[in-house]
């Protein structure tokens, strides 16, 4: 071999304060007690970096990396410090970067400012022995492909400033900004790259051959051709990893050139973008192949892939079992990003993250041995909330994740027998196309835990104000149309406009209860996906789960801080009757009767609410009052749950009832929940504009994200959808209940073009959204455990507009989707789950 194929690395590692969790500047402090010859300074004082001396083996390159670390540990312990190998510190802050003084840092401080004082980052960098410059060069450029895989197996940077970025690596994003780099693409020799670099230096845009940051270079102080691409891996055994590809690439490269095949590189756009997508997804999402015209592969089929390409160079360097057993442990548990995101969403504590990080960079090569059986034969996907990377429970899962993994088949079998006698004899039902359908449930909950419900919270109750807000100006003054926030057909021309609402009295609460669908990425982030205004359904279904469960599998282990989901009863008997001044008021919901669709649930709110259940047979108008028909008894308000519009109730005694009940509404002497007319907010091509009103009408930035989505009355957006059908989901802009939706991807050719021409004939009555793949969930079938994708319906229910008059109920239903859908309405096929929602009893919530 030409190439000596030796093993270096260098690692930059964070010091941690064990007190504050936040980084130290006391790098030199350190390095004064160290060798220099295997300790050196960085850029900034809060890092120090290793030097691991050259071996011909991943054995030896495992052991020396752990001997570095092991004596920088004991000289940080004894000053109260900690080191953690992460590509950002899960608590670093602009704030806290301290420039190591040296004249030639100092000189990059001043020219290049802020990309300096970023950088509070740390990579690692693996050194393969190619003494040959020529041929280093040559080498640099056939390598590239491999890259953005070795960079998601390395990611471990999530979080920056205080924050989950979005970015697996955000190192990797930020490490880009430096003028110098990324790739070089195709070179002859080291000729070529010397006179490169000597151009960038006579540019002045570089000071040194030390600044020329590229993804791969001959390195500036050995005879080395050096990778600068991966973040720091907290786990020593993931960067013994990455060495041992790399080295099987330089090797495929060598014996290419070697050979004289031709370098066929891929365009420098497309292996930015293999970069970006590895920084974006880690081992989460998709990354690109080989090829110099990539497919989009599964995250864990890529690398598999990348490492089967590379199996001879493996073999022959004696490296092919260890990397095989190695990239198989990492897929399992995860990269580093993963594990750290893992870590935030128990607690929503960063200082959780930050004890994980060093936890793992303190501990041995391969890291500590996982605590929780696996779950055999599940079909694991990035983005299932309660098994993690190799097929373990995640943490608020490990109690009731282990109950449900011991049935067998009878026992399944039996449960569900129960489940459904149970159903069945309680009248757990809902009614699609006048026919009677069983709710379906699933036996496994879902949990929510306490910080994640309270982001919500904060994100919905914003919402719900907005929203409220909106509806009262808009059958008011509508100041939002005089200030240009929208126009008037936005708002007048909605499909949910009603005229008879703007006689409602000014002050009228029109929505003092809404519903939310909300769904959740692959990184655990929630979104909002609709708003439901007008009468939205799911609470006595949530309650009757939770009866369900309680019954059927008692034993399933509850975690401590459990809400209650009956408290909706008296919140809901709370909320309409806030504003009646009658000592001892009367409520009333208003039904379509037996035939519609939700009458389980109108039966089960009035009867624990205390609400009489009523139709529109059952009421009359009498001095001006609302009254119950049998008794007289004056109703002071009436929770609208019917399946048409107020202004059209009729009966044989009185064909005006809807516009009587109306005129005694505007008089404020009946109170209507939901008011008639709020289906202009929850009109889809409004979904769009909710932001705009949380700024216009509280003054406030979004806390929970949307998804994006398009309003085709637009003309611009309209062209862009046309030619993206089958890449969208697209809606009817007042559709209910998942009728009318297309998931693009999942449609064929016929659906997507019958789709296209409905657009092009009504472009105002349709949206469209981006496709968000849902998180999935395990549900309980005959033959074990399975995922299926959910969202979550959550209620908040307000008295006014104030920051003290709207509540997140203690309750949630999710709904699951059928086998292979996406679509999780129950008149599609859906089914629903118990949540779990655990409230503050179940301990500290940690910092965010």
């Amino acid at each position: 071999m030409s190439a000596e194929l030796t093993l270096g690395a260098e690692e930059e590692l964070h010091l941690i304060d064990l007190e504050t969790k936040r980084l130290s500047a006391r790098a030199p402090q350190l390095l004064s007690k160290l060798p220099p010859d295997k300790y050196g300074a960085e850029l900034q004082r809060t890092t120090v970096e290793t030097n691991v001396p050259v071996v011909t083996n991943l054995t030896d390159l495992r052991r020396e990396i752990l001997a570095l670390r092991r004596d920088l540990v004991e000289v940080a312990t004894a000053n109260d410090l900690a080191i953690a190998a992460a590509g950002t510190a899960p608590r670093s802050e602009f704030a806290d970067f301290e420039l190591t003084t040296t004249g030639r840092y100092g000189r990059m401080q001043e020219q290049y400012r802020m990309l300096v004082d970023e950088q509070l980052i740390c990579g690692l960098q693996v050194h393969v022995g190619v003494s040959d410059r020529d041929l280093a060069v040559q080498i640099m450029g056939r390598v590239a492909p491999y890259l953005p895989g070795l960079l998601a197996l390395s990611a471990s940077s999530p979080f920056w400033n205080g924050q989950d970025t979005g970015y697996a690596s955000i190192r990797s994003i930020i490490w880009q900004r430096w003028p110098s780099a990324g790739a070089t693409g195709p070179m002859s020799g080291a000729a070529e790259y010397d006179r490169m670099v000597q151009d960038l230096i006579g540019s002045g845009v570089i000071a040194d051959a030390k600044m020329a940051y590229f993804d791969i270079r001959p390195s500036s102080h050995a005879p080395t051709l050096e990778l600068r691409t991966c973040d720091a891996c907290p786990i020593v055994d993931d960067a013994v990893l990455i060495a041992g590809l790399f080295r099987a690439a330089v090797r495929k490269a060598e014996i290419d050139i070697l050979d004289g095949r031709p370098d066929r590189q891929r365009a420098a756009p497309l292996h930015r973008a293999a970069m970006w997508q590895a920084a974006r997804a880690g081992l989460t999402g998709e990354l690109l192949g080989l090829g110099i015209h990539p497919e989009r592969l599964p995250a864990a089929q890529a690398v598999r892939s990348l490492a089967t390409s590379l199996r001879p160079q493996l073999e022959e360097l004696g490296d092919w079992h260890d990397v095989e057993g190695l990239i198989e442990q990492t897929l399992a548990r995860g990269n580093s990003a993963d594990r750290q995101r893992a870590a935030f969403a128990e607690h929503g504590s960063l200082d959780d993250v930050v004890d994980q990080v060093v936890k793992e960079t303190h501990g041995p090569a391969a890291g500590d041995l996982p605590t929780t059986p696996t779950i055999r034969g599940y079909r694991f996907r990035a983005g299932d909330e309660a098994i993690g990377p190799g097929l373990r429970a995640r943490p608020a899962y490990a109690d009731v994740g282990g109950y449900f993994r011991t049935l067998d088949a009878e026992a399944i079998r039996a449960k569900n027998e129960r489940r459904d006698e149970w159903a069945q004899k309680r009248g757990l039902s809902f009614v699609v196309d006048d026919k009677l359908r069983g709710f379906g449930v699933d036996l496994v909950p879902r949990i929510v835990t306490h910080h994640e419900w309270k982001q919500l919270a904060a994100g919905l109750a914003q919402r719900a104000r907005a929203i409220e807000a909106f509806l009262e100006d808009a059958y008011g003054s509508r100041r939002i149309v005089a200030d240009g926030v929208l126009s008037e057909a936005q708002v007048v021309d909605a499909s949910g406009w009603r005229v008879e609402a703007s006689l409602l009295p000014t002050g009228t609460v029109r929505a003092p209860v809404q519903g939310f669908d909300l769904i959740r990425n692959e990184f655990g982030g929630w979104r909002v996906l609709e708003d439901n205004v007008r009468s939205p359904s799911g609470a006595a279904y949530a309650v009757a789960v939770r009866h369900l469960l309680d019954e059927v599998v008692p034993e399933a282990p509850r975690p401590a801080g459990l809400l209650n989901p009956e408290t909706v009863f008296a919140l809901l008997r709370e909320t309409l009757l806030a504003h009646s001044t009658n000592p001892e008021p009367v409520g009333a919901v208003l039904s379509s009767g037996p035939g519609s669709g939700a009458w389980f649930e109108h039966q089960a709110l009035a009867e624990g609410a205390g609400l009489l259940l009523v139709t529109a047979d059952d009421l009359a108008v009498d001095g001006h009052r609302v009254r119950h028909a049998a008794t007289g008894e004056v109703i002071d308000a009436l929770y609208l749950r019917m399946d048409g519009e107020v202004l059209e109730l009729a009966t044989p005694a009185d064909p005006d009832l809807g516009a009587r009940i109306i005129d005694v509404a505007a008089t404020g002497d009946v109170f209507l929940a939901n008011a008639p007319g709020n289906g202009l907010a929850d009109d889809k091509a409004m979904y769009v504009a909710v932001p705009d009103l949380i700024e216009y009408y509280l003054d406030e930035k979004p806390k929970l994200e949307s998804v994006p989505t398009y309003r085709l009355s637009d003309e611009a957006e309209k062209l862009s959808v046309l030619d993206r059908v089958g890449e969208l989901v697209t809606k009817p802009v007042d559709g209910e209940g998942g009728h009318g939706v297309l998931i693009g991807p999942s449609a064929n050719a016929a659906e997507v073009a019958a789709r296209r021409a409905e657009i092009a004939a009504d472009p105002a009555r349709w949206v469209a959204q981006e496709v968000v793949t849902l998180s999935s969930h395990p549900t309980l079938t005959a033959t074990g455990l399975e995922p299926r994708h959910v969202d979550l319906r959550a209620f908040v229910y307000l008295t006014g507009v104030g920051p003290t008059q709207a509540r997140l109920a203690d309750f949630a239903l999710t709904r699951v989707a059928p086998e292979g859908s996406m679509v999780v309405n129950s008149s599609r096929g859906g089914g629903a789950k118990d949540t779990w929602i655990i409230g503050p009893d179940a301990g500290s919530d940690g910092e965010a």
